[in-house]
């Protein structure tokens, strides 16, 4: 009997218990704020993740690359966007440090949030405001007249049309190439003298042809990056960017290369 009457017991508790609410002392003050103090604290440490430096992973904040781009309508590249973004200055170029100089290419000398794994292009493409997606590519008011194409709007001479992404590791190797049809925001910047190209084209159509930057990017990048030199040999005066070729004749003579380009002056 003593048995049969404590299970009856704890079954009354057992039936009692149900259906009733855990209770904090002090109301739901407290765990409300444990709440919000862990939703803060992950919040800074994926904050922490993103601002730290990418230690020596390319490209560090020592480097200046150049990346030939392009952006292609159904037959033939665009102009090349316009704006330096350092006059006025933007606000994205002071945080990435990435910008062009209307040559068709990218000057990626980064800040740390485009260093490393976390240099990819849609970082380029927030600095002049162009939006893309899978399916659809659109460029501010300031930049090809704020024209889109989209993915099943956008007829290429009545064809169906496609967005897609062209990406050569390297400028002189034409053969070295992926196409992408997804992800081109997330398209990893990781070497100097890459191309990216992003294309809206037939459906049927085969790859575009390499930019007109992409042939001048040794050239353009000499012109941008090289330091600036001065010699002086029996009264000429001598100023070479580095990758130019200088002959002084004579005397007096001044002779001034830039970007393969010679002026001379006999005094």
């Amino acid at each position: 009997m003593g048995k049969s009457s404590s299970a009856k017991k704890v079954a009354r508790l057992a039936q009692k218990g149900k259906g009733k609410k855990v209770r904090f002392q002090g109301g739901t003050v407290f765990p409300a704020v444990i709440v919000v103090v862990l939703l803060v604290g992950l919040g800074l440490v994926a904050y922490a993740r993103q601002s730290a430096p990418s230690g020596n992973e390319a490209p560090t904040t020592n480097d200046h690359w150049h990346v030939s781009y392009g952006f292609y309508g159904c037959d033939k590249y665009l102009p090349n966007l316009i704006g330096n973004k350092e006059d006025p200055v933007d606000p994205n170029f002071i945080k990435y440090g990435i910008h062009s100089h209307d040559d068709g290419v990218i000057h990626w000398h980064p800040q740390g949030l485009a260093t490393g794994s976390r240099a990819k292009f849609g970082l380029f493409l927030d600095v002049y405001g162009i939006k893309v997606s899978d399916s659809k590519l659109e460029f501010p008011a300031d930049q090809q007249t704020g024209m889109v194409y989209e993915e099943g709007e956008t007829k290429c001479y009545k064809k169906d049309s496609e967005l897609r992404a062209y990406v050569w590791n390297q400028y002189d190797k034409p053969e070295d190439r992926k196409m992408l049809i997804v992800d081109f925001k997330n398209i990893r910047i990781d070497r100097d003298g890459m191309v990216v190209v992003i294309a809206y084209m037939p459906k049927d159509a085969g790859p575009p042809a390499l930019p007109e930057s992409a042939v001048n990017l040794p050239e353009l990048g000499a012109a941008d990056g090289g330091a600036m030199t001065t010699t002086t040999v029996a009264g000429a005066t001598t100023s070479t960017i580095a990758g130019a070729t200088t002959t002084t004749v004579g005397t007096d003579t001044t002779t001034s290369v830039v970007a393969n380009s010679t002026t001379t002056t006999n005094g």
